[in-house]
């Protein structure tokens, strides 16, 4: 797990900070797992490569998570560590192949019509990780799978609020075209980071797409798997914590310092979710005012 570990000590993400709630085993299925995503991620976003080369790049690690998926022999790193995983649990190809293709639209687009293409891509880069992520978790109900598309739209969403002046930054607008039409919010407000009262009401109604999304996730997942879901339940509560952050700075993430949660409150959210865990509370750490 040489690789995998590196990567994800690295990459001190959100999602890499819910590891610390699991058993060692999913622990290291998970830094496989988490180091896979990084890896054909930073292929996508590595914009000092021509287009043409990323998108054969991206290729070249389909095909060989491909060949993980077959018992056959992988060529890069990640993939041996990530192959014992993929046997053991019987990660379908179809579900790295999905994320892969949200990747690559990120190599064809940096605007989406509407609703339903964002949520499309919100499925390919978010649900798809959940969905993995679920079957090392593990699960008794397939309703778990539900909840874990709703979980990784909402969590997207709240990504794209949080990064609207980044991804702008590097000429990407993943905010709907239709909703800044009709909040009467310009593409170049967004590109040269100018905040108005027009732009509040956007990312107000963004965030209660992704409330909506959060509240479903809790609703849907079975009481019975709630357990084994503490990793993605601490996700859901960190980024729920975010979004609220983000609505009580009025969304305006076009300054020089980023709206974020501090390390203390992010380990308060890793103890109160252990809290919940050790005492059998159903109680979710998100979806509620």
């Amino acid at each position: 797990m040489q690789h995998s570990r590196a990567i994800t000590r690295k990459s001190a993400s959100n999602l890499a900070l819910a590891f610390v709630l699991l058993p060692r085993p999913k622990r290291d299925a998970m830094s496989a797992l988490y180091a896979f995503c990084r890896e054909v991620d930073d292929v996508a976003d590595n914009e000092s490569v021509p287009v043409e080369t990323r998108r054969t790049q991206l290729d070249e690690w389909r095909a060989d998570v491909k060949r993980a998926c077959e018992n056959q022999s992988p060529r890069f790193p990640v993939n041996r560590e990530l192959q014992p995983i993929i046997q053991h649990i019987h990660l379908p190809f179809e579900l790295f192949d999905d994320l892969i293709k949200g990747c690559e639209m990120d190599l064809d687009r940096n605007r989406y019509k509407d609703f339903e293409a964002l949520e499309q891509y919100c499925y390919h880069v978010a649900s798809v990780v959940g969905l993995l992520s679920i079957e090392i978790f593990g699960y008794k109900n397939p309703a778990t799978r539900d909840y874990a598309v709703y979980l990784g739209k909402a969590l997207q969403l709240t990504n794209i609020l949080r990064d609207v002046k980044t991804d702008a930054a590097r000429g990407r607008i993943y905010l709907p075209q239709s909703e800044l039409k009709k909040f009467h919010v310009g593409e170049a407000e967004i590109l040269d980071s100018k905040y108005s009262d027009c732009y509040f009401t956007l990312a107000a109604s963004i965030a209660g797409r992704a409330k909506r999304f959060y509240q479903l996730a809790q609703k849907t997942l079975p009481p019975e798997d709630r357990k084994s879901m503490v990793a993605a339940e601490l996700m859901g509560s960190v980024y729920w914590r975010l979004l609220q952050k983000l609505e009580r700075g009025n969304f305006d993430v076009f300054g020089p310092r980023p709206l974020k949660l501090s390390r203390p409150h992010k380990l308060a959210l890793i103890f109160s979710s252990w809290l919940r865990f050790t005492s059998g509370s159903t109680s979710p750490g998100y979806g509620q005012s």
